[in-house]
């Protein structure tokens, strides 16, 4: 069996950000142009920001990702939840978590502090890292994942690109997503895939086609119509 640092590679970013090549599917997990300034662009501005502006939140905003990766997402939005007194419950799914040796080198500019706490609190269970943040990270891929009780404000659709893990991004999965979101909840996603953006709207979702971050035309956002349930 291969050790993670056989399989996973880490790199630096554009931006002075790290990020991880996975060798097997020759996959970055990030823009190599920048992997803060992506994440900032596709899931705060795009995905956090715009449920504020849109106005309507609840005290609690419930946040799901597909694909912990490195935590940049999760750092980005424990830090966004602090700056703007909003508690987020983050759920997180990834099925090969980083191992110390690798999650120790990671570099994230101002949030190391962070960077640290996220990938060392425990798995499978609700954990509070803040008073406006809590995590949990749950060890498993979408197609086993079982959400019987929780329904989500906004999806973090960040896994590998459906030309590596086509299985992550066929319609079966997304319409789980579909249901587990609240009506004029929210998925955003890097990807604007033509099968993917027609799988979305066969499945109900109302598609925006956005400007996509750091050089990237275009990336995807999706929201669950207000008379879905």
């Amino acid at each position: 069996m291969k050790l993670q640092d056989d399989l996973l590679k880490l790199i630096m970013t554009d931006d002075g950000s790290s990020s991880i090549t996975n060798l097997a599917l020759n996959e970055n997990y990030h823009s190599t142009r920048g992997a803060i300034g992506e994440s900032l662009h596709v899931y705060i501005e795009k995905g956090l920001n715009y449920l504020k502006e849109r106005g309507g939140m609840n005290k609690s905003v419930k946040i799901l990702e597909i694909g912990f990766g490195t935590g940049l997402n999760a750092i980005l939005s424990m830090d966004w939840a602090s700056k703007s007194s909003q508690k987020v419950a983050y759920t997180t799914i990834e099925p090969i978590p980083l191992e110390e040796p690798l999650y120790a080198q990671l570099q994230f500019k101002n949030w190391q502090e962070n960077t640290q706490k996220i990938h060392q609190s425990p798995w499978q269970i609700p954990f509070e890292l803040s008073p406006f943040f809590s995590l949990t990270k749950i060890k498993t891929t979408l197609e086993s994942y079982s959400n019987p009780d929780s329904i989500f404000d906004l999806i973090y659709f960040d896994a590998f690109s459906p030309s590596k893990q086509p299985g992550i991004w066929q319609i079966q999965t997304l319409a789980n997503c579909f249901r587990w979101l609240v009506p004029n909840g929210v998925l955003v996603t890097y990807c604007a895939q033509g099968q993917f953006k027609r799988n979305l709207k066969e499945l109900g979702f109302v598609v925006e086609v956005l400007q996509g971050a750091m050089g990237k035309w275009e990336m995807v956002r999706g929201t669950k119509p207000s008379n879905k349930i």
